[in-house]
């Protein structure tokens, strides 16, 4: 990395100041010397991906785009709606639920509670997210939308702002539908929004068990149990969907996001998400190369009250390489031919390409951390004939 940024500084003439925190870097062991990273396990389910949380990379997949029924994998989604509706304030964790007969008569998973039965909504959030309760769901929909129907609305506009483009929700619960149907890879895309919008929230995931109008229930994920590093996230099956499971893991600050859908058996879905997590941990390694607003260079300004720019990037970058890949990488950056003033703050003047070898493995823009104002008629004038004259001996 260090050639890399070497590399930025004299092509462009920049001061590059890379500080030691934002090249911090996990020390995983590294695989042995010119060993290749193994291929991925493949599975039985219907369809898989395993993501990483920070970068986004997408480490494995099979038949991530096929539409298939999420049945309780749903609830993530219903949760994700719940979760922002508290965020706005428009609804509280305080708030009584009136439990219609309704939600009551919901048949599957149940969290046990009576029609006429005042319930809180946080009580409600526990029996659907540990419990799976169809009929705490259907509670939920009808206190946030008045009916599941228009709450179903509510999921599909948060379905689009997230950009799931392959998912229709039709209820909160997961019950059966034709016209209700998502993807691995838009359940790894909800998985990843509803764990970096609301961990307040998240840890409910991560409760192995909740006890409800004298009733213990456990948590269906039993990877809880199995793997100390899973802390989430949800099951769900039906006679029509198969065994699914999307699960969460997080070791030596790396998170991984795996999901199941359509696996044959119950130990099946474990097993296979506990495949794709492994094979995730051990071969790969997610690294921050620079944060959000960080000085990366600072450009040459023509016209301007000042002379030089401070550049950066808005958002923090990681890359997930595979492991022991880190002093391979090598970052490029193209540059507009001349910074002129005006320049408004976070104008994008350029990108930076981070590579391993002929591989892009991401791609951000340059962008202005400050505003430069244009300078007075004489230093605008001054620059011109600066300019006039480099532009006559400079190199064709």
């Amino acid at each position: 990395m260090k050639k890399a940024l070497l590399f930025i500084a004299i092509a462009l003439g920049f001061a590059v100041v890379i500080a030691p925190a934002a090249l911090a870097q996990r020390t995983p062991a590294p695989l042995p010397k010119g060993m290749p990273t193994p291929a991925a396990p493949s599975l039985s389910a219907k369809s898989y991906i395993l993501v990483d949380f920070n970068s986004g990379a997408v480490l494995v997949e099979g038949d991530a785009d096929k539409r298939v029924e999420p049945a309780s994998i749903t609830k993530v989604m219903t949760s994700y709606v719940v979760f922002s509706e508290l965020a706005s304030g428009n609804i509280k964790l305080s708030d009584t639920v009136n439990v219609s007969e309704t939600a009551w008569r919901t048949g599957g998973s149940r969290m046990f509670i009576e029609p006429g039965m005042e319930v809180t909504v946080e009580q409600l959030i526990k029996g659907m997210v540990i419990q799976s309760g169809n009929d705490a769901s259907v509670a939920l929909a009808e206190h946030l939308a008045g009916t599941e129907e228009a709450f179903a609305d509510l999921m599909n506009h948060y379905a689009k702002q997230l950009g799931m483009t392959h998912s229709h929700f039709m209820n909160a619960t997961g019950l059966p539908d034709k016209d209700h149907y998502t993807t691995a890879r838009d359940i790894a895309l909800l998985s990843t929004a509803l764990i970096a919008d609301f961990p307040e929230y998240y840890h409910w995931y991560s409760e192995k068990e909740y006890t409800f109008n004298k009733i213990r229930q456990h948590n269906r994920n039993n990877l809880l149990w199995r793997d100390p590093s899973v802390d989430g996230i949800k099951t769900g099956h039906t006679k029509s969907a198969g065994y699914n499971l999307v699960a969460s893991a997080k070791r030596d600050g790396m998170r991984l996001i795996s999901v199941v859908l359509g696996a044959g058996s119950e130990s099946a879905r474990v097993s296979e998400n506990q495949s794709l997590l492994n094979y995730g941990f051990r071969f790969f390694e997610t690294v921050q190369l620079y944060k959000a607003g960080q000085e990366l260079a600072q450009g040459k300004v023509w016209k301007g009250e000042q002379d030089t720019v401070r550049l950066g990037i808005r958002d923090e970058l990681f890359v997930t390489i595979p492991r022991g890949r880190y002093a391979d990488l090598d970052a490029q950056v193209e540059m507009r031919p001349e910074l002129i003033a005006p320049l408004a703050e976070g104008e994008e003047v350029g990108r930076i390409s981070v590579r391993i070898e002929d591989d892009e493995i991401a791609n951000r823009g340059l962008v202005t951390l400050e505003a430069v104002t244009e300078a007075g008629f004489f230093g605008r004038a001054w620059d011109s004939m600066s300019m006039w004259v480099g532009g006559l001996f400079g190199d064709d």
